[in-house]
């Protein structure tokens, strides 16, 4: 059975500039709120859209590992392990399988916990999109060809693994409406947040960026 149990690693990764890093370093970090900010203010806005014609197949088939031009693509392995094996620890495989995960432990940024994870209890760790898909749609990805809603649902930038109940609360919500429990991470989580919506040409609300930079006010 999976279990979570409070920690104080200090969590590796980066979340601060360049604008557009690759997402493949392992968790976040803590971020300077001065960078933070100017990154932030950079951000354009624009209300949400209907969210009439979404669906998560508008964006590939899930996990599928031949999105195009996003790190760890086309290489035999479904974009779920991939994530899980970015960012877990003493991982196992299933036997006769380098891509199928069984077990590992997770150190969680959005809880401040360490989950120790069997796949037989899979939902207590969820691939959270940081920009969540349905976002994205109402935001401008309706009106972009599929190619680049399949980058989008599978680039590691926009993909962290984390305590399935905090993902189910986030739904899809921006930063206005919903940031992680652990108020450490908060300005890296908005940082992040606003990188992929700048890799991805994307606006944020207006009420989500005066949210973001809150988080990094220092």
């Amino acid at each position: 059975m999976a279990s979570c149990t409070p920690t104080t690693p200090a969590p590796s990764g980066t979340a601060a500039p360049p604008t557009t890093p690759t997402g493949t370093e392992r968790g976040l970090a803590p971020v300077a709120a001065a960078d933070a900010r100017a990154l932030l203010s950079t951000l354009p806005t624009k209300g949400r859209g209907p969210k009439t014609g979404y669906a998560r197949d508008e964006f590939g088939y899930a996990w599928m590992d031949t999105a195009d031009g996003v790190p760890l693509s086309h290489n035999g392995c479904d974009t779920r392990n991939d994530v899980l094996k970015l960012h877990g620890h003493d991982i196992r495989y299933r036997a006769g399988s380098d891509c199928v995960i069984t077990s590992m432990t997770l150190y969680d940024p959005y809880t401040a916990k360490t989950i120790t994870w069997t796949k037989s209890k899979a939902s207590s760790i969820q691939i959270d999109h940081i920009v969540p898909l349905s976002y994205a749609w109402q935001l401008g990805a309706a009106h972009w060809p599929e190619p680049k809603r399949e980058q989008l649902a599978n680039d590691p930038l926009n993909l962290l693994p984390v305590s399935g109940p905090a993902n189910s609360a986030k739904r899809d919500s921006g930063p206005a409406s919903w940031l992680p429990p652990n108020k450490k991470i908060r300005c890296a989580y908005a940082v992040r947040f606003a990188q992929v919506t700048l890799k991805y040409d994307l606006p944020v609300t207006p009420a989500d960026k005066t949210q973001m930079l809150r988080q990094c006010e220092g």
